[in-house]
Formats: structure tokens, C-alpha cells, sequence
């Protein structure tokens, strides 16, 4: 990665005013500048990132633990061959005290308002948590739990060390010490970066000062990608073709393709693909069928899928669930994939795609089959938000095949496009999850709420009441030991 120029844009101050824009939907969106907040305790070295990113003395520094900062300053600033322009916020420092630079009880309703403002207008990529690698692991969980509140997953929040051009052996040794103390006190980042900003003109400072540069770059790539992507669950019987219409929707053979009944998809899989300029996150789910995965396997399986959604839900949520089905009647265990994840796991909160597979053979227009079933469907309580009727098998109607690609490339960017999922989500910018609701329960007595869900995945999930009671268990034992 090369350095960037010494020419820079110059930088301004942000007064602590609101801004306004036209994007309202408080989530990121794609664009040709990525928005990068810094934060973190007065004298941890943000300024000096700063200038580490610029290739130049773009920021006042401070020599002592005593902040510089007074207000926010915003510096845009070129890398990767000038092929990226990074807008940074540099924000003034936390945990001063009254008589700081700046209190720090100001400190903080600016860093507030500042990402309040950013989320508002949908300009905000990445936000870093800026750290000297000399302070506490504890110490930090108040700042974090600050900024983690505010932004509930919706933009992810990455660690960057400084002072360490000296740490032995090398300086990711400091993540692979601390790593798991991080993890104990309840910190997750979505990466990390050791580095230093020293201007020392030692040869080994030097040569780890080009190391963090090209870090602390990398991180900023990877995260405005990261958060440009938008999730998608696939869920559907065992032998479905969701594998294959993985492939389809990426012009591409990225996932593993089975030829008989069995699961090739022992667990989630995740696959970012892109098409028509949008970035995307599917996650394959495993085949749900109780009589083919046995009780065991099939409990693990339900599992896995809740954690799945747990997780997303943490970070921002999901846009789109596809509902894969092979042509044929829907049967029993359509309705319980079918009713699991729609209602039980998402609440009913996100947009769900019905994608019948297998119809190269269908007499007339693939479409045909819904015309046909549409009632029927109905009739069952399968209600969803459109449906596709195509064939994830290139075989001998390549042009069938062609045309899939566009329907099911047309609704994904119809479901997921800018301001949907808070259209989707009531307003609130996520789902109302079944663990945030369990969670609330189980602080007081949990006994009824449990007995509710037994009843919900018997009664609308088809499950046997042996097993439901099984994987209530389970799932209550999973929340339990988080709270």
C-alpha cells in the first residue's frame, strides 16, 4: 500500500452545530468518501493517527497526556493511490476531568452529538477507538460502552493501539496478550490495529511506522466494505437448491453444491458477492428437517439459526430473508421453516422472498407455478412480500437460467435498496428480536415466557413437544449465560 501524498486537502473545524442532509435513514450508505470518527482519552494519540493517515503534519499534537483537541476538527485526506478519500473526524479528548482542556463531561455531549448528527445524515463508515497500548484494559470499557450504545451495532468500531515502537517481540504481540481481557470485560471490535505514530528516525521506528500506516489503511478499507454490505438470510428445506441460488445470484460458483438429499451445509455459511454496484452478505442456512437430521442435529440446527440472527441483529440487523422452496406441494416442513424464522426468529419484522426453484421444466412461463398456487398458499398462512419463480440450474435453458439471475438480482436490490429496512422495521432501524424479548423475561420469572415459546414452535413451528421443550431449553440456557 503506498503512501499518500504530501499535498492535502485543508482541514476545518466542525462547529457543534446539527447539520442537515437528506438521507434520514440512520443507516450508513455507499459512497465515494468513508466517514471515520475517532475517539478515545485525552493524550492517546488521535491527532497523531491523524497525521499518520495524511503523511503529514495535518493536526496540532500534544507532547503530554494532556489533550490538544478543543473542538472537533474534520480533515479530508487521499489514500490508497489517492484512489479513497477518508473524511476524519478528530474528536476532543475523554476522561479530563473539570479543569481539562476541555471537561470532560463537554467532551462527551460533543462526541455525542457528533455521531448523532452522522447517523442522521447516513455519513458516518467507521468508528475508531483510539487507545496508548500503556493503559488498563478496564479502564476503557467506560468509553466503549459510551459509543456502543449510541450506534447499537450499526457501524462498527475498531481498535487502534499506539505507543508501541517499542512492544517485543513485534506490536500485534499486544492484541495476541490482550485479547481475551478484551473479550472477559464484554468489548467486541469489529478489527484491530497495533501501531505506532512515533517520529523517531531509528530505522526499525521507521520501518514499524510504514507497518502502521498500511494497518491502520487496511482497517479503514475493510470496514467501509464491511458496513456498505447489506445481510441476507437464506433458509429452506434440506435439497432446495439454496447453494445453487447462492451461486446464481454471484455469477459465480462460490458455494458448495450437493447432489443428493443430505446437507451440504453443516452450519451457517457466509458469502459476500456483489453485483450491479451493491455489496452483499448472504448467510446459507442449514437445511431444516427433523426426520432426515434426527433430533440431535436438528436442535444444533435450530440453534445455529437463532444464533445466527441473534448476531446480526447486534450488528444492525437483516434486510432480507429468501425463503427457498423446490416445486412440489408445500408440506409440513416448508411451514415450520417457513414459521420458525419469519415469526418465531424475526418476528415477522423483515421482508421475506419466496424463491421457488427447479421450474426449467414448467409448461409455459415459470411464473405459472404462482399463478397456479398463490391461493393455496394463502390458504396456509404462508403469507409473503413477492416471491420468484426460476431455475438455479444451468443445464440446457441457459436462457432460463439468464433470466433467474435477473429476477432474483432485481428483488434482492428492490428489498434491501436505502431507507427500506427502517420502513421494514417500524422505524425503530432493526428488528424487534425474540431474544431481546426472552432476555426481558428471564429478569424476573422466566417460567411463563418459556411455557409461551414451548406453545409457539408447537403449535405454528409443527415441532413435536418433546422437542420444542428442548430447544426452549437450549435457548434459555444460551441467553441466561449471557446476561
Amino acid at each position: 500500500m503506498s503512501r499518500p501524498a504530501g499535498t492535502r486537502p485543508p482541514s476545518s473545524s466542525i462547529p457543534d452545530q446539527n447539520a442537515t442532509g437528506s438521507n434520514h435513514t440512520g443507516v450508513p450508505r455507499r459512497t465515494d468518501t468513508c466517514s471515520v470518527v475517532i475517539f478515545g482519552e485525552a493524550g492517546a494519540g488521535k491527532s497523531s493517527l491523524v497525521n499518520l493517515i495524511a503523511g503529514t503534519n495535518m493536526a496540532v499534537t500534544a507532547s503530554s497526556v494532556v489533550g490538544c483537541t478543543t473542538r472537533t476538527n474534520e480533515h479530508e485526506i487521499l489514500i490508497q493511490n489517492e484512489m479513497l478519500k477518508v473524511k476524519l473526524f478528530d474528536t476532543p479528548g475523554l476522561d479530563e476531568g473539570p479543569r481539562g482542556t476541555i471537561p470532560d463531561e463537554e467532551a462527551r455531549r460533543i462526541l455525542e452529538k457528533l455521531i448523532q448528527t452522522l447517523m442522521k445524515q447516513g455519513d458516518i463508515h467507521l468508528i475508531v477507538y483510539c487507545v496508548r497500548g500503556e493503559r488498563a484494559i478496564r479502564g476503557l470499557r467506560r468509553n466503549y460502552d459510551l459509543i456502543h450504545s449510541r450506534v447499537q451495532g450499526k457501524v462498527p468500531i475498531v481498535l487502534v493501539v499506539t505507543g508501541l515502537e517499542s512492544y517485543k517481540p513485534d506490536m500485534e504481540e499486544w492484541w495476541r496478550v490482550k485479547e481475551r481481557t478484551i473479550s472477559n470485560v464484554g468489548m467486541t471490535f469489529a478489527g484491530h490495529a497495533c501501531i505506532t505514530t512515533a517520529m523517531m528516525t531509528r530505522s526499525d521506528v521507521m520501518e514499524r511506522r510504514n507497518q502502521s500506516y498500511d494497518a491502520v489503511c487496511k482497517l479503514i478499507e475493510q470496514c467501509r466494505l464491511s458496513v456498505c454490505r447489506k445481510n441476507i438470510v437464506l433458509f429452506g428445506q434440506v435439497g432446495g437448491g439454496k447453494s445453487s441460488l447462492v451461486n446464481l445470484m454471484a455469477g459465480k460458483d462460490v458455494a458448495k453444491i450437493s447432489s443428493d438429499l443430505k446437507p451440504c451445509t453443516l452450519c451457517w455459511q457466509e458469502y459476500p458477492i456483489e453485483f450491479d454496484g451493491e455489496s452483499y452478505k448472504v448467510f446459507d442456512t442449514v437445511g431444516l428437517n427433523e426426520t432426515q437430521l434426527g433430533i440431535p442435529q436438528f436442535l444444533n440446527t435450530v440453534e445455529n439459526a437463532y444464533r445466527l440472527i441473534e448476531e446480526l441483529d447486534r450488528q444492525g440487523g437483516i434486510d432480507l430473508l429468501l425463503f427457498c422452496v423446490r416445486v412440489g406441494r408445500l408440506t409440513p416442513i416448508l411451514q415450520r421453516n417457513y414459521r420458525l424464522f419469519h415469526e418465531f426468529l424475526c418476528d415477522k419484522k423483515v421482508p421475506i422472498v419466496m424463491v421457488i426453484t427447479h421450474l426449467e421444466n414448467e409448461v409455459g412461463e415459470m411464473d405459472d407455478w404462482w399463478k397456479r398456487n398463490e391461493t393455496n398458499l394463502r390458504d396456509q398462512e404462508v403469507h409473503v412480500t413477492s416471491h420468484a419463480c426460476i431455475t438455479a440450474i444451468r443445464g440446457k435453458f441457459p436462457h432460463l437460467y439468464e433470466e433467474s439471475r435477473g429476477t432474483i438480482r432485481n428483488l434482492v436490490k428492490k428489498f434491501t435498496a436505502d431507507g427500506q429496512k427502517e420502513a421494514w422495521n417500524g422505524g425503530g432501524g432493526r428488528f424487534v428480536s425474540f431474544t431481546r424479548k426472552l432476555r426481558e423475561s428471564l429478569v424476573g420469572n422466566g417460567k411463563p415466557m418459556r411455557k409461551n415459546m414451548v406453545s409457539r414452535l408447537t403449535k405454528r413451528c409443527g415441532m413435536s413437544p418433546d422437542v420444542a421443550q428442548q430447544l426452549a431449553n437450549m435457548i434459555k440456557n444460551e441467553v441466561e449465560g449471557a446476561t
